[in-house]
């Protein structure tokens, strides 16, 4: 990643902090609208499951079904302790049989490599931190084109995967194609250099917004242990099997589901000003009492704050709504909060 960053680096990108790449552009988030856009995912990295007992041990930790895991159907899962809480989401891909891709925000890979290892004991699993594999971001109506005509690999659907060895194209959600490169070291030098002639580099803060736009959050480590999947929306968007078997937290999962017991969901929203709240800033209702706190944030094209947020599912709401000083305005969701099933997304080919 040290290699990654210094590359990078020489080719003007900024560091901020060390979520967030840059290269200077104030007006990022406005260039997407246009043009096709590249971007480097640093937020995000790769946790790699692999032995002859990978796919066994992993159906029995996460919300996902092994079974449709197949080199196309790239699930979204999620990880969770026995009271349903939520340790971390991620990405499933399989690579090859036997090895297993975990997507993730990366503050995220050393806790969930932590807490999965003590159960990997008594499984023949190996758990590895992929540091040398490099995730970029290509946002833009040209995407697919670029992808196709220049890594020769034909972009799949939205949740699908296509892969050549480590050589990884995946489609997330949004209004406009996303793509999600995931590539080895050397190679994503090339396939930079490649791709930059023909999209405009950004930094990775467009990304998160077209998440935003998309309903889609990433824990980090201000959330482990603290939502159960549904309050992220996550069956919504096919995250969570009710048709396997047990894993870890299930019971709670399914009985939130079932009995229709979560109180708290994930909304979307834009304030009136430009500051950014950090994770965790409260929502405010007009008598100052907290509904809910902001889970993801960044500035969009208008030069105004979008926002997910965690928040209560209650209707007698003392209106109006603020975050840090800022009204909120309450945005449509990109799809209904009804249960998606990822059985029918796998053999659909398709996830929206």
């Amino acid at each position: 990643m040290s290699d990654w960053i210094a590359h990078l680096q020489q080719l003007g990108a900024h560091f901020p902090d060390s979520r967030h790449a840059d290269f200077g552009d104030p007006d990022q988030a406005r260039r997407a609208h246009d043009d096709t856009v590249i971007m480097p995912l640093v937020h995000l990295a790769i946790l790699e499951v692999a032995g002859a007992d990978a796919e066994r041990f992993l159906q029995g930790q996460t919300s996902a079904q092994l079974s449709l895991a197949k080199g196309d159907f790239a699930a979204p899962t999620v990880f969770c302790t026995p009271k349903g809480r939520m340790l971390a989401n991620a990405q499933l891909l399989r690579i090859a049989e036997g090895r297993y891709w975990l997507l993730m925000d990366r503050e995220l890979i050393e806790p969930l490599r932590k807490h999965l290892a003590k159960f990997a004991v008594f499984y023949k699993a190996e758990i590895t931190p992929r540091d040398d594999i490099v995730t970029i971001g290509l946002i833009g109506r040209e995407a697919p084109a670029l992808v196709e005509t220049r890594m020769g690999l034909r972009p799949p659907t939205t949740w699908q995967q296509i892969n050549q060895d480590e050589r990884v194209v995946l489609r997330h959600p949004g209004q406009k194609p996303r793509l999600l490169l995931c590539l080895p070291h050397d190679e994503a030098v090339s396939v930079w250099k490649t791709l930059a002639r023909h999209a405009t580099p950004v930094g990775n803060a467009v990304w998160q917004l077209h998440d935003i736009q998309a309903g889609l959050v990433w824990l980090n480590a201000a959330h482990q242990d603290t939502y159960l999947p549904q309050m992220i929306n996550w069956e919504a968007l096919g995250g969570i099997s009710f048709k396997k078997g047990c894993y870890t937290g299930q019971e709670v999962v399914a009985r939130a589901h079932f009995r229709g017991q979560v109180k708290k969901r994930l909304i979307r929203g834009q304030l009136d000003g430009a500051t950014l709240p950090e994770n965790g800033t409260p929502i405010l209702d007009a008598e100052g009492k907290s509904l809910g706190e902001v889970v993801s944030a960044e500035i969009d094209g208008y030069g105004q704050v979008e926002i997910l947020a965690v928040m209560t599912t209650r209707d007698d709401l003392a209106e109006p709504l603020s975050v840090a000083g800022q009204h909120l305005k309450r945005l449509k969701l990109p799809y209904p909060l009804e249960r998606v099933d990822p059985e029918s997304l796998a053999s659909s080919g398709q996830a929206g």
